[in-house]
C-alpha cells in the first residue's frame, strides 16, 4: 500500500504531522506541502522531511512526480481545487486520506481509540502517559502536543496503539479498535453531517467497530451501548469524593472491579476530571497497575493549548483551543471554579464561517459568562466567506461587555480591560497572539 516515498498534502496539521513522523521513523522518505512554516514543520524538517510552502505543481520535487514510487496522503482540510492535489489525481497516483492510512496501521496493532466531539485530545494524551508510565511500549497518534512528551507522536513499541479518533469527515470509521471510548457527542461539523441525527448515527457506527460492549466506555447520558462512566452514582465507572486541594483535584475512582483512592489531577474543569476517569479505566483494562496509574496521573502536565497557563503575573493568561460553545462553557466553568473572585475576560477568534453561522447564538451565550469579551475576525481555514456571517453576528446576540478588535489592537485592548484572568480561545491562528499579549501586560505593568 505505502511506497518508499510519501508526499503529504497538509503536512503541518497536527494529525498529518504525527503520521509523517511515524513514516520517518520507519525509514521512508517524507516530503510535503503546507501553506505556512510553523514549529511543527520546523520539527519535521529537523527529523529529515522536506517541506514546501507553495501549492504549485512546479514545487513538487521531481522524485515525487513518479507514481511508481510515491504515495500521496492528504487531509480533507486541503481544498479540492489545490493545484498539487489535482496534479496527483490527474496522473493516477495512489492517494489516501490520512484516516485511511491510520486505519491500515490500526489493523495490525492492539488499538485503543478515543473518540468524542470534545475531550479526545486530552483523554488520549492522558491514556498514552498512563500506559508509558506503566511500562507499556506504545505508538500514539495525538491531536495535540503532549507536555510530558513534547510531541504529538510517541514511538516506543507495538504493545498498544493509542489514537485520537476524529469524527470530522467520518474519519474514525476507518479505524480497527480493540477498545474505545466516547467522551461526548455534541453537534458539530454540520458542513459534513448536516444534522444531529447523522452525527449520532456516525458515532453509533464508530462504537460498533468494537463488537464487545464491555470494550466500549461511554460517557453517561449518551445513547450508545457500553460501560458508562461519569460522576453520578449510576455510572458503572465513576468518581467520588471530589475536592480541590492546593490547586489540584483530589478524587476516588470506582469501577466494578477496583477502587483507587486519593488520585490527583492538575487539570482544572470537571470535563478534564471525566477525561482522566475514562483514561484510567482504559489503562486498567489493559493491565496497568493502580500504583503506576496514581503516580503517573499526578505528574500529567497537560496538552499544549488545553488550559495552558502562559503567565500568572501581572494577570493569569490562559491559552486554549476551545472553538465550540460547549468547550467555551467548560472553560468558563473551570475558570470560575479555580479563580472564583477574579475579573475574567475572554479573547475569542471564531473558527469557520459555517460553525459561526450554525452556533452563533451558542457562542453569544457562552461568551456572555465572562466579564468582558474581545472578538477577532473569523478564521476561515478551508472555507470561503458566507454572506451575512461575521464576528459581528456573535456580538449582536451577546449580553454584557463586548468589542471586536484587530490583531494589532489586541494586546493594548486586553491591557485596557484590566482583567485578573485572560482566556484566549480559538482553533485558528490566535495562538500566535498570546505571547504579544503576555509581553504587553508585563511591559505596561512594569511601567505602571
Amino acid at each position: 500500500m505505502i511506497k518508499q516515498q510519501l508526499y503529504f498534502l497538509g503536512i503541518g496539521g497536527i494529525g498529518m504531522s504525527a503520521l509523517a513522523q511515524y513514516f520517518i521513523k520507519q525509514g521512508h522518505e517524507v516530503y510535503g506541502y503546507d501553506r505556512i512554516e510553523t514549529e511543527i514543520t520546523d520539527k519535521l524538517i529537523q527529523l529529515g522531511a522536506k517541506v514546501y510552502t507553495y501549492d504549485r505543481v512546479d514545487r513538487i520535487p521531481s522524485v515525487c512526480k513518479n507514481k511508481a514510487n510515491t504515495t500521496v496522503v492528504f487531509t480533507p482540510a486541503i481544498p479540492q481545487n489545490s493545484p498539487q492535489l489535482k496534479f496527483f489525481k490527474a496522473n493516477g497516483f495512489d492517494i489516501f486520506k490520512r484516516s485511511e492510512v491510520l486505519g491500515e496501521l490500526s489493523k495490525d496493532l492492539h488499538c485503543l481509540a478515543v473518540g468524542g466531539t470534545h475531550g479526545k485530545t486530552t483523554t488520549s494524551s492522558i491514556l498514552a502517559h498512563l500506559l508509558h508510565e506503566s511500562g507499556k511500549k506504545i505508538t500514539a497518534f495525538l491531536g495535540g502536543i503532549s507536555s510530558n512528551f513534547g510531541s504529538n507522536f510517541i514511538s516506543e513499541g507495538n504493545d498498544y496503539m493509542v489514537v485520537e479518533a476524529d469524527e470530522f469527515d467520518r474519519s474514525f470509521l476507518t479505524l480497527h479498535p480493540d477498545l474505545l471510548c466516547i467522551t461526548s457527542m455534541d453537534v458539530d461539523h454540520l458542513d459534513i453531517y448536516q444534522n444531529v441525527e447523522n452525527l449520532e448515527a456516525s458515532f453509533q457506527s464508530f462504537a460498533t467497530l468494537v463488537s464487545n460492549p464491555n470494550n466500549r466506555l461511554v460517557r453517561e447520558g449518551l445513547d450508545v451501548s457500553g460501560v458508562s462512566y461519569g460522576m453520578s452514582k449510576y455510572a458503572e465507572v465513576r468518581v467520588e469524593h471530589v475536592r480541590i486541594e492546593n490547586g489540584h483535584y483530589v478524587f476516588d475512582f470506582h469501577s466494578k472491579d477496583q477502587i483507587l483512592k486519593g488520585l490527583q489531577l492538575r487539570l482544572p474543569g470537571e470535563h478534564n476530571l471525566m477525561n482522566a476517569t475514562v483514561a484510567i479505566a482504559m489503562a486498567l483494562s489493559v493491565g496497568c497497575d493502580s500504583q503506576s496509574i496514581a503516580t503517573a496521573l499526578q505528574h500529567f502536565q497537560g496538552v499544549d493549548r488545553r488550559f495552558s497557563v502562559r503567565t500568572e503575573e501581572p494577570a493569569v493568561v490562559i491559552d486554549d483551543y476551545a472553538h465550540h460553545p460547549t468547550e467555551i462553557n467548560q472553560m468558563a466553568d473551570a475558570v470560575k471554579q479555580f479563580y472564583p473572585s477574579a475579573k475574567r475576560i475572554a479573547v475569542f477568534q471564531p473558527h469557520l464561517f459555517s460553525r459561526t453561522r450554525d452556533f452563533c447564538k451558542g457562542f453569544a451565550e457562552s461568551l456572555s459568562q465572562f466579564d468582558h469579551t474581545i472578538l477577532l475576525d473569523i478564521y476561515p481555514a478551508r472555507e470561503l466567506p458566507v454572506p451575512g456571517v461575521s464576528s459581528q453576528s456573535i456580538l449582536e446576540k451577546m449580553s454584557g461587555s463586548v468589542e471586536i478588535v484587530s490583531k494589532g489592537q489586541l494586546p493594548e485592548k486586553v491591557a485596557d480591560a484590566g482583567a485578573d484572568v485572560v482566556v484566549v480561545m480559538g482553533a485558528g491562528d490566535i495562538a500566535a497572539e498570546v505571547q504579544p499579549i503576555v509581553e504587553h501586560l508585563k511591559r505596561t505593568s512594569y511601567v505602571g
